[in-house]
């Protein structure tokens, strides 16, 4: 049973990795055995999270590029290639988040956070997986959805098309992959107790509103999308493929 869950020999690139969820994935993939490669614009930040895991025994590197820049992201994968550096699994985290009803969202707001949440994980994943499928080993791609995969909010719209394109997206490269024994996925987390939320908690009335709204009655914690993350960038996952699944507590599921 724990070769299944086993990452040993595997090397895993997870985005935005420098704090928050993604720095719990990277956590979560490391102590699953996994090679990991931080990422995020700051390389002090990143440099910061590689030394917090390396301080517990783990294989981490880092590489701070901009993961909207197509250019940054094939310039990071060809120094990879150099370096004999083989990524088997991807985490497309990266994310940002923009508060604003849609009739007053700026263009350039929309597509800042298009680039980010949906158009990165397409330039990242395109790059892995011209390598898998040259390798002819396969791999595994997760990517970060969100509740918003489904069910929209206001104020929220630029982020809802993303996360919405994200779960078709995953679909669409399961289409295109699977025969080459690539796995692509999604997780949609629900509402997680993150820096980018810090305002969200501290606003009364939408804390209570989040534990109110939830089977669970309060916020999940970035180590709990973990589990999740593991199982679909392992072997247990070998016949799972462009799916999302939605660890949120129950919300969903009361809607």
């Amino acid at each position: 049973m724990n070769q299944l869950f086993n990452l040993s020999g595997r090397t895993a690139l997870v985005t935005g990795s420098a704090r928050g969820i993604g720095f719990a994935l990277a956590e979560g993939l490391a102590t699953a055995g996994a090679r990991v490669i931080l990422n995020g614009t700051r390389a002090d930040t990143v440099a910061d999270a590689v030394s917090r895991l390396d301080a517990k025994g783990f294989s981490a590197q880092g590489r701070a590029f901009d993961v909207t820049d197509e250019q940054a992201v094939a310039d990071a994968f060809a120094q990879w290639d150099k370096d004999g550096v083989k990524i088997d699994i991807v985490i497309n985290n990266a994310g940002i988040q923009f508060r604003k009803p849609l009739v007053e969202l700026e263009l350039s707001d929309w597509q800042r956070v298009i680039d980010t949440n949906l158009t990165s994980a397409f330039i990242v994943s395109k790059q892995a997986a011209q390598r898998m499928i040259a390798r002819g080993t396969g791999g595994k791609i997760v990517n970060i959805g969100s509740l918003t995969s489904e069910a929209a909010r206001a104020t929220v719209g630029a982020y809802t098309a993303a996360k919405g394109g994200i779960k078709m997206l995953t679909r669409a490269m399961s289409a295109e992959w699977a025969a080459s024994n690539i796995q692509a996925n999604a997780i949609g987390p629900g509402y997680i107790l993150t820096d980018m939320n810090q305002a969200l908690v501290e606003n009364a009335a939408f804390d209570a509103w989040v534990k109110n709204s939830n089977p669970s009655q309060r916020w999940g914690r970035p180590e709990e999308l973990v589990g999740t993350a593991v199982f679909l960038a392992s072997p247990a996952s070998s016949y799972v493929n462009g799916q999302i699944i939605y660890v949120d507590g129950g919300w969903l599921a009361v809607l």
